[in-house]
Parts: C-alpha cells; sequence; structure tokens
C-alpha cells in the first residue's frame, strides 16, 4: 500500500485520533449523583424486578458487556433495541422495571418515541453525550459523557460510552468503585499508545485487504459489542459489506464462505472462551480462509491490543476502525463521510 494517506486524513480520522482525550474527559466526570446512588440502592433491595438496557446502532451494541456483568452480579437483565422496545414490548414499561437508555445524541426518532411511550412509567437511567438533550431532560438520572462533536462515525462517542457503562455496572452492582476506576482511569494511556502507530497499521491492513471482498467480524460475550459495532461502523465509512456475529454462529453456515476473499476477524476475548475462539481461527486458517487474532497475543501486529480484561472490552474496537481507514484508502473515498445519512437519525 502506498505512503499517500491524504484521501483518509479528514475529520473522521481526527475524531479516532482525539479518543485518548475523549476518555479522559469522560472519566474525570463520571460521578455519583444523588438520583443514581438512590436508583442503584432502590435496585439492589429488590424494588426492581429487572433492568431493561436498550439502544439503537453502536449505542445498542455497547450495552453488550454491561449486560453481562449484571447477569453476572445476579440481577434480571434484559437487551433490547429501542424500537423493538417501544413497538413489540411495551409491556416492560413498568415502574417495576428501571431502563438504561444509552443514546449519543439523546435525540434520535426512536429515543423520542420511548420517552412518549414510556410516559414515566419505568425510571430511566440515561447515558449521553448530549446534556439538555430530551433523554437527559427526562431520565431520573444521567450519566453524561464528554466525547465532544463528532463529525460522523461513531468512535470516540461509543470508546466513552463503553467507559461510562462499565463504571456503571459496578454503581448498579453496588461494588467498591476503587479498582474499576484504576482500571478505567489507564484506558486513555493504553488507546493512545495503540493509536501512536496509525499509519503503521492501516499500511499493513491495506495490503491485507487488497483482494477481500467480504468481512467478517466474530467473537464471544462481552467482544459482541465490537463485532456488532464494527460491521456497523465498516458499512457506514466505507460502505463495504461487513458482518459481526459470535463465533458460534458463525460456525452455523457462513463458514460456508471460508475462502481466498473472506477475511475474519476473531477476537480474542475472555478466558471463558478464549479456546473456543481460537479453536474458530485455526479452523479458518485450514479451510485456506483468511483470518487474523486481535488480542494482546496477535501475532498480527496491527491486531495487538494489550489492556487489562476489565478494559479490552472499551478498546477493541480500535483495530476496526483502522480496518475502516485501509479499506477508505485501497477504495479512494474519504472515510466516515456520509452520503444518505445524518449523524442523528431522524426517522423511524
Amino acid at each position: 500500500m502506498s505512503g499517500d494517506f491524504s484521501i483518509i486524513e479528514g475529520e473522521y480520522l481526527r475524531d479516532i485520533l482525539d479518543q485518548p482525550r475523549a476518555l479522559d474527559s469522560t472519566f474525570s466526570k463520571l460521578e455519583m449523583s444523588k438520583e443514581l446512588r438512590q436508583l442503584a440502592s432502590r435496585l439492589q433491595k429488590g424494588y426492581f424486578k429487572a433492568i431493561v438496557l436498550t439502544g439503537m446502532g453502536s449505542s445498542f451494541h455497547a450495552l453488550h458487556p454491561l449486560h453481562l456483568e449484571l447477569i453476572q452480579a445476579g440481577f434480571q437483565s434484559v437487551m433490547l433495541e429501542s424500537s423493538e422496545l417501544i413497538h413489540y414490548q411495551a409491556r416492560l414499561f413498568d415502574r417495576k422495571n428501571l431502563i438504561v437508555a444509552v443514546s449519543q445524541s439523546g435525540q434520535s426518532a426512536e429515543v423520542v418515541r420511548l420517552l412518549k411511550s414510556n410516559r414515566g412509567r419505568s425510571a430511566i437511567v440515561a447515558v449521553t453525550n448530549t446534556p439538555g438533550s430530551p433523554l437527559a431532560r427526562n431520565a431520573a438520572a444521567s450519566v453524561i459523557t464528554d466525547a465532544g462533536r463528532e463529525f460522523s462515525v461513531s468512535c470516540k462517542t461509543y470508546l466513552t460510552s463503553l467507559l461510562a457503562l462499565r463504571w456503571l455496572a459496578e454503581v448498579l452492582g453496588g461494588r467498591d468503585l476503587g479498582g474499576i476506576r484504576r482500571d478505567l482511569r489507564s484506558a486513555s494511556a493504553y488507546a493512545r499508545e495503540y493509536l501512536a502507530t496509525w499509519k503503521t497499521h492501516v499500511k499493513h491492513l491495506g495490503d491485507r485487504l487488497r483482494d477481500i471482498r467480504k468481512l467478517f467480524l466474530v467473537g464471544r460475550g462481552p467482544s459482541l459489542a465490537a463485532v456488532g459495532t464494527g460491521a456497523l461502523i465498516v458499512k457506514e465509512a466505507d460502505h463495504f459489506p461487513a458482518e459481526g456475529m459470535s463465533s458460534a454462529a458463525f460456525r452455523h453456515g457462513p463458514f460456508e464462505m471460508v475462502g481466498s476473499d473472506a477475511f475474519v476477524a476473531v477476537f480474542a476475548g475472555d478466558s471463558r472462551t478464549r479456546e473456543l475462539n481460537r479453536g474458530l481461527f485455526q479452523d479458518i486458517r485450514e479451510g485456506q480462509g483468511e483470518s487474523e487474532w486481535i488480542g494482546e497475543d496477535s501475532d498480527y501486529e496491527p491486531f495487538v491490543l494489550s489492556a487489562p480484561r476489565s478494559v479490552a472490552p472499551v478498546l477493541e474496537i480500535l483495530p476496526v476502525q483502522m480496518i475502516t481507514l485501509a479499506l477508505a484508502a485501497l477504495t479512494g473515498r474519504e472515510a466516515g463521510r456520509f452520503t444518505l445519512c445524518s449523524k442523528v437519525t431522524t426517522k423511524e
């Protein structure tokens, strides 16, 4: 791949490189409000029978790690796209259910309708990048990220939402915040270290993806956040077909598409299913497919991602962001430039 990066050195890249600052700024503002403390206390005392996690797009995918943390802590957690909640599962709007709603703008079409449908029945915890938004104004408690303005594709708003949600998991679970705050404080340093060599990452990926026509992102557990969001942003940023799914689901049919024109990025994930993921990675390679391993022990430089396990799900999207830049350079288009979409989705 040539060294000419001018086609991708636009506002989307500037947003990507601004992510360490956004993480630092958001971390510094993670404070326990009186309202949030009261809701967490009611949850721990059994007042709420379920926690409904909802969002759209990357805001929805970002909820996967929180969903698993809440279940691990013994809570009943339900994860639904906001549109499905509004139109098909509206009975979940109940005073005995706590809603955690994630929306970077806090004013998308589904969020506005959700607020009208709920009519104050369920207490809502808002996670948003926009303090004055309808979501923040109508929530019982808010966790505000501080990503700043974003050009188009969700990158720094996604990372800061994941950071805030990881902190929120500890708050709702009533756990001591000292340990997780130490880990989350380090997230920006790991992001900064990885992004310092972004040109090298993009060059390697450009060479590797030159003849690729199909892209799959697969993982398990908390990595489903990066898998879902990754496929979304590849389509948004590059107009390139990509699919994200669980590693297990990939064996149920899509494995048949393994070949020289299909690239499969396998997220290592945590120890519970890492060997299952590694087995899939090896089987793809043995089937003459193109695949690389994303994790701290990867032997492919752009996919080496070192971070504590508590922080890794926040940062796993970084290699996929490099993929979006490489594909943009290969196709000669400005990465992240919307032609049909808008930053805030105002129509269902």
